[in-house]
């Protein structure tokens, strides 16, 4: 496998077409992943955070090395575990205990804090204050996924909640630290993105092995929710998410995570549920905020 160590310099800007291209890319990451909700509670076997977390990182990062040959080097090997641990090899079984022990609107509310997050991480570690503007639309756009997916009979389990918040607070540190760190010359989002699948599934196979092995039976239905979840929502949307990341600035990157639990809705809403008219009105103020993220990075920072 090949190695390679010196920093890659800044890409060249790009026009505004490109720019709204590469929204559009990274978009789909968040969008796939609000189909974890359904098809944890409606394929997967309950009880196994961590064993589907393994399965959703290990056998992608490790076909992502053997498609780029490409290892870390020098100082790449402990930051890649350190965002494998991050953004994969904690993230994954937080996510999934979220899934699993709160009503999937919860658990996505929770998950629209990451922007806020994100916000207070920027100031201490890339000294990028936010705007004024920024902040407001961020808290606007966590107020409007409440209104969409909380209701009077939300169910909150302490053990949940704290999972749904740990999950999204990993996450936003690894969205703030892939910014920070830049990346070897020749290495992709691929590449990158098989470094931390691979660090964090191996991470979470030792822990799975010793705590709970694999569930004792896996229907037809649970291994496509697997296939799913390891390929279209672990390998691709991983690769597509971690593009974007290196590509727009972090203010306009970390609201799109907002699309992750309006897919959710719309899920539900294809499954029979229906919308109320306050419910409607949070829908459409969640995508005004994932909007007015754009916006104000149009005019201020550009896609590099």
């Amino acid at each position: 496998m090949q190695t390679s160590t010196e920093r890659a310099p800044d890409p060249p800007r790009i026009s505004y077409p490109q720019q709204v291209a590469t929204v559009a890319l990274t978009a789909l990451a968040p969008a796939t992943w609000g189909t974890t909700y359904v098809v944890t509670t409606e394929l997967l076997p309950p009880g196994h955070p961590l064993f589907a977390g393994m399965l959703r990182a290990l056998p992608g990062g490790l076909l992502a090395l053997a498609i780029t040959g490409v290892l870390p080097r020098g100082h790449w090997w402990w930051k890649a575990a350190v965002l494998g641990a991050l953004n994969i090899g904690a993230l994954y079984p937080l996510l999934f205990v979220a899934a699993e022990r709160l009503p999937g609107g919860v658990a996505a509310t929770l998950g629209a804090t990451q922007p806020l997050m994100v916000a207070g991480l920027a100031v201490a570690l890339l000294h990028d204050r936010p705007t004024v503007w920024r902040l407001t639309w961020a808290v606007l756009g966590v107020l409007g996924v409440g209104l969409v997916v909380l209701g009077p009979q939300a169910r909150l389990d302490a053990v949940g909640v704290l999972a749904g918040l740990g999950g999204t607070a990993t996450m936003a540190a690894g969205i703030v630290l892939t910014k920070r760190w830049s990346l070897p010359t020749g290495v992709g989002p691929l590449t990158l993105t098989g470094w931390q699948l691979a660090a964090g599934g191996l991470l979470l196979l030792p822990l799975t092995l010793a705590i709970e092995g694999a569930p004792p039976r896996i229907d037809a239905g649970a291994v496509g929710g697997y296939l799913w979840l390891g390929s279209v929502g672990g390998l691709v949307a991983s690769t597509l998410w971690f593009r974007g990341i290196g590509k727009l600035p972090v203010g306009a990157s970390a609201p799109l995570v907002l699309l992750s639990p309006l897919v959710a809705a719309v899920i539900g809403i294809a499954l029979g549920e229906s919308l109320s008219l306050l419910q409607t009105f949070g829908f459409v103020l969640a995508l005004a905020a994932l909007l007015a993220a754009q916006l104000n990075g149009a005019q201020g920072e550009r896609v590099r």
